[in-house]
């Protein structure tokens, strides 16, 4: 557990193991404690980097509008900070999309990308379910950002056979949605994503990527991966079947074992 100061304000951040850095980057309403799953396994062979963006977790609160280039920019401090000159990352959602937003800004510092049920723009759709949320967060209490927002996460399968569990994450997130700093944090991070689009510096990626689809993502449908695709030269494609936008809680194996595989594989070319 560490912290740095970035444009005057705390950057929280955690370490731990050693080998082959991996810095995994939250999806938009998590925070470093939402790894905690997945920490021994990721941990065990490579170091492993958390953060709190800006508006997550432990790190400081904005005041102000502000869009992606200020969490590419704390990504940058933090290498600075950790003495890394090159990373691995791997991103989901919105993580994954400040990360391949670092990737095209400082592709030099990248070894390799893995990006779950990202994409390399916003589009009308999403864009729409944000504004969505953003109405949501104005009503009283919690209950409507967490029906607003929460569900449609997940696929179909995961929450009927997932319910009880999901019924748990309900009788914690409505009274941590109601909670009115909450709301504005969320808030600030739908909207830092407004004018999210790198399609036209997706030629800039020189390093192997791992872009991974699933076959019932509600937000960020399967066409936007193709699309990103079509503009990284050296990408990898795999889609997870009966699985949502949670990949990682909904497919946590092979969210493990895709993402350390490709990392940890010590050749990125092979002579058949």
């Amino acid at each position: 557990m560490a912290e740095f100061e970035f444009q005057g304000k705390k950057v929280y951040y955690e370490t731990c193991g050693e080998g082959e850095p991996i810095l995994l980057l939250n999806g938009i309403m998590m925070s470093t404690r939402s790894w905690d799953p997945f920490i021994e396994n990721f941990s065990r062979d490579n170091q492993l980097i958390l953060v709190d963006f800006f508006d997550q977790g432990q790190s400081a609160r904005m005041s102000a509008p502000y869009d992606h280039s200020i969490q590419i920019a704390l990504l940058g401090a933090l290498l600075d900070t950790l003495k890394l000159e090159k990373i691995n990352i791997c991103g989901i959602s919105y993580g994954a999309e400040v990360g391949l937003g670092f990737a095209v800004r400082f592709p030099q510092k990248v070894r390799r990308l893995a990006l779950f049920n990202g994409a390399a723009r916003t589009p009308p759709l999403l864009a729409d379910i944000g504004h969505a949320w953003n109405e949501a967060a104005k009503l009283e209490g919690g209950l409507a950002y967490y029906l607003a927002a929460i569900p449609v996460i997940y696929s179909d399968t995961f929450y009927e056979r997932e319910k009880a569990w999901m019924d748990k994450r309900k009788e914690i997130l409505v009274p941590f949605f109601a909670n009115a700093e909450v709301k504005e944090r969320l808030v600030r991070l739908t909207d830092s994503s407004e004018n999210f689009n790198v399609i036209d510096k997706l030629p800039l990626l020189d390093m192997p990527v791992l872009v991974v689809s699933a076959e019932k993502d509600y937000l960020i449908p399967l066409r936007e991966q193709e699309t990103m695709l079509q503009g990284i030269k050296n990408a990898h494609h795999v889609i997870l079947t009966d699985c949502g936008h949670a990949s990682m809680y909904e497919k946590p194996l092979l969210f493990s074992s895709l993402t350390l595989g490709f990392i940890n594989s010590p050749n990125s070319e092979f002579v058949i």
